[in-house]
């Protein structure tokens, strides 16, 4: 599609701007590492083609915006999904999005992957007024300094460690909670280019369990296939594929559920702490609103839930997929671009009673 050279208040950056915009995001770590280290992994490694934005009076308004947001967009639209950054200090920033009508159809149904609360409050209290933005929570959590002196189990003798192959793609992508936004080719990139890590049987080459390094820096998509769980695996992943983003020269962190007590647990042992808030929204402007999914079906957003409707409780569940006889399951163990929104009738009671076995894992796999 045809790339948009300049907006109402924004401006595309040439790559050879790229290294100085990274210095300028690293006075406001940590606030700034997701989005900083997208640009540090596009620049080192190619992982995606994004376009990056920054505001006319950058770096006096130090707001920043890439598209697309994700990997699979509507219509293969990569202006409907975007990340932005902008320093919690000086927040007043983002209103500039207010009437940035040329990169942004307000129009259209928009997703942000998980941002910084502050920045996504102030959204809201423009977007409030023209639509409803639809919220999942995830708290960041970084790795400074890993705990090297954690000692593990050693793995089974009919089981082994090591990176991932090209075969393992599918599989992975198939199973990943979150592959209505991410797609199948990016994948076979990260598994080609960036450090991923399985566990496999020795006997049958079974891969067991999983971890992969993002394209903006995270390290995501963990999960243990049942007949695997409580043997460690879980957090003998997270160590050592920490260890090899550190290598790297990248700054580990992960999203957690804040209600996920397991892989928070799991993350601190191995020396990651808190940084900040960020949620994942999906936009709908009213002007949408009676229309329902199937309004853009054939696209990323296909299997997106519909808004809730007045009296509906918006609450998050996690996605139960369709069971193949003779196909084992994974359960996502790491919290981490795992959750979507449903409209769901239930209470707050029944929701917690029906949560799906992708909420486990972590707690059982120490």
């Amino acid at each position: 599609m045809e790339i948009i050279p300049e907006g109402r208040h924004f401006r595309l950056v040439h790559e050879s701007e790229l290294p100085e915009i990274l210095v300028t995001l690293e006075r406001y770590l940590p606030e700034s590492l997701k989005f900083h280290q997208t640009i540090k992994t596009y620049l080192n490694d190619r992982i995606w083609d994004f376009k990056f934005y920054v505001a006319k009076d950058w770096p006096e308004k130090p707001i920043i915006l890439h598209f697309p947001g994700c990997t699979l967009t509507p219509h293969n639209n990569i202006y409907q999904t975007f990340g932005i950054f902008c320093p919690s200090a000086q927040i007043e920033y983002v209103d500039l999005m207010r009437t940035e009508d040329v990169l942004i159809d307000w129009r259209k149904p928009l997703y942000l992957n998980f941002t910084h609360i502050a920045i996504m409050n102030r959204l809201d209290e423009f977007y409030s007024k023209m639509g409803v933005m639809e919220r999942l929570s995830g708290d960041i959590y970084v790795c400074n300094k890993l705990n090297t002196d954690l000692e593990l189990e050693p793995l089974p003798d009919d089981a082994e460690m090591r990176l991932l192959t090209l075969e393992n793609v599918q599989g992975i992508h198939d199973l990943y909670p979150a592959n209505e936004i991410e797609s199948v080719k990016l994948f076979d990139i990260l598994v080609r280019v960036l450090p991923g890590l399985g566990i496999y049987r020795k006997d049958t080459n079974e891969l067991a369990a999983w971890m992969v390094h993002s394209y903006y820096g995270a390290m995501f998509s963990m999960q243990t296939r049942p007949d695997y769980r409580r043997m460690g695996y879980g957090i003998r992943l997270a160590k050592s594929l920490t260890q090899l983003v550190i290598e790297r020269g990248y700054t580990p962190f992960v999203v957690i559920r804040p209600q996920n007590d397991a892989s928070r647990n799991l993350y601190t042992k191995l020396g990651y702490v808190k940084a900040y808030e960020t949620c994942r929204v999906r936009m709908t402007p009213d002007c949408y609103k009676d229309s329902t999914v199937g309004t853009i079906a054939n696209t990323s957003f296909a299997k997106f839930p519909p808004l809730p409707q007045d009296g509906d409780e918006l609450c998050v569940v996690l996605p139960v997929r369709k069971h193949i006889p003779g196909e084992s399951q994974a359960v996502d163990d790491e919290g981490i671009e795992d959750m979507l929104a449903e409209k769901c009738d239930i209470s707050n009671d029944e929701a917690r009673e029906r949560k799906t076995t992708t909420d486990e894992g972590i707690g059982e796999d120490k």
